[in-house]
């Protein structure tokens, strides 16, 4: 089968794309916008790329066009494909028919760290040897990919494996589709890590969001396991609408906790009071320790002793683009990290900070979600970014003025709207010893790479 797929370079659906390459599918694609590590990979595996959404690529005559949610009405391709009544369907619906049916699926939602959660629960299932297929919303450095089908596991090698695990977005599926893609997967195992309000774009409030993580637990069978963060009272919630699946909780009081911190950064984990082991590890935040409890949790609902899951995250590499070191020059620390949620960088900080201790932090931030576009969380800034010693903001492309909403911070805070001079500022701050901690959900025109230059 030849598959277009349309947005094939955001992490969702270059997945898709690879896990189709290995499936055998003959694949082509097309984006607006294309920047690595989605379009290295992608071409790493011999996928050609279209540069934008031109109607003359209806001339590749494929058996079906997936189209990703950035696809919108007006797209010419989009229209030419509606206009002569071509085959298409959604990237979460195709996923679906295609690879996750007859699978066990264990899911990975909430607002905040499906990515590494994800991450966590794949490698402890491949370090069990049985081999999992995945999809995440990122590249896991123990895999060096961010898809894959089922491989042969390890107990088994005539067959292959049940076992797939996703990131389950709560993000619409397709402009004919407003559903959230999570509603497709029909997970067997399900992390709920938190819920707080984002996507402001699509969600009008809170509520609409629980909606449809209630529409999510409405698909998990009576025989599965939903793993539920026991700090979050928006879950709680959502869960008290109607659940039909055993939960265990995690974070709270009782159920899966954590216990000890250790000076190495490892930490206890314990399950109904009783110590089950230390995880050995460098990961940064309580955030990551609470993501390890429930990837721990939901791969014993596939059979993984509690112990191995311990000892797997021993080996855990984390997530590029994730407190990522891009390089250090003249004694300058730049990280790359995908925070663009005012908890999300926060936390991202608060790790920094434990790390780093009393040296000085510089926040770069760009505000490219669709949320942060808009300004719905602007006035929150301020004190997401309070752990920062400078923090540098992108205005470029806002509808709202970021000087404005970081004006609390007085002279710690500058915004520009030039890259170039963005650049040149930090430079020109950063000092031998510092940490230059850069949050975005996009390629932010490669400042990783051209700070290293310019501080060398």
């Amino acid at each position: 089968m030849h598959i277009h797929i349309l947005g094939i370079c955001g992490t969702f659906m270059g997945g898709i794309a690879a896990i189709a390459k290995q499936a055998g599918h003959k694949v082509t694609g097309c984006d607006a916008n294309v920047y690595p590590p989605m379009s290295t990979q992608l071409e790493a595996m011999g996928i050609e790329l279209t540069q934008g959404f031109g109607a003359e690529q209806t001339a590749l005559n494929p058996d079906v066009y997936v189209i990703g949610n950035v696809v919108t009405r007006g797209k010419p391709l989009m229209e030419e494909i509606l206009n002569r009544g071509l085959p298409y369907i959604s990237g979460p619906q195709w996923l679906a028919e295609n690879v996750l049916r007859d699978k066990w699926v264990l899911a990975v939602a909430g607002t905040h760290g499906k990515t590494t959660t994800s991450s966590m629960l794949a490698w402890i299932l491949e370090d069990a040897g049985l081999a999992p297929g995945f999809l995440i919303g990122g590249i896991p450095e123990n895999f060096g990919v961010s898809a894959r089908l089922p491989g042969k596991p390890a107990l088994d090698p005539a067959s292959d494996s049940p076992f797939f695990v996703i990131e389950a977005d709560e993000y619409d599926t397709a402009f004919f589709d407003k559903r959230s893609k999570f509603v497709h997967y029909r997970p067997r195992t399900a992390i709920l890590n938190n819920l707080e309000f984002d996507h402001a774009d699509i969600f009008a409030d809170l509520a609409a969001i629980e909606t449809q993580f209630h529409h999510l637990v409405r698909t998990i069978p009576g025989n599965g396991r939903i793993v539920s963060n026991g700090r979050e009272a928006n879950l709680d919630r959502v869960l008290a609408r109607g659940c039909w699946t055993p939960v265990e909780r995690f974070g709270a009081d009782a159920g899966w906790q954590l216990g000890a911190l250790h000076e190495d950064g490892g930490f206890d984990v314990l399950l109904e009071g009783k110590p089950q082991g230390t995880v050995h590890w460098s990961l940064m935040g309580e955030h990551n320790r609470l993501n390890a409890v429930a990837a721990i949790a939901a791969a014993r609902h596939a059979g993984v002793a509690v112990k191995d899951a311990i000892d797997a995250l021993s080996r855990f590499a984390n997530v590029k683009r994730r407190m990522e070191v891009k390089g250090v020059a003249n004694g300058v620390t730049v990280y790359d990290d995908f925070a663009h949620h005012p908890t999300a960088i926060a936390t991202t900080l608060e790790g920094l900070r434990r790390k780093v201790g009393s040296a000085r932090i510089l926040a770069v931030l760009e505000p490219r979600s669709n949320t942060m576009k808009l300004g719905t969380m602007k006035d929150a800034l301020p004190g997401s970014l309070a752990l920062a010693d400078q923090v540098f903001c992108s205005a470029a492309g806002l509808g709202w003025n970021p000087a404005e909403a970081l004006e609390s911070m007085g002279g710690k805070a500058k915004t520009f709207d030039d890259f170039d001079a963005l650049v040149e500022a930090i430079v020109a701050e950063a000092r031998s010893g510092d940490h230059v901690l850069v949050m975005s959900n996009g390629g932010f025109g490669g400042i990783h790479q051209k700070l290293l230059d310019r501080l060398a």
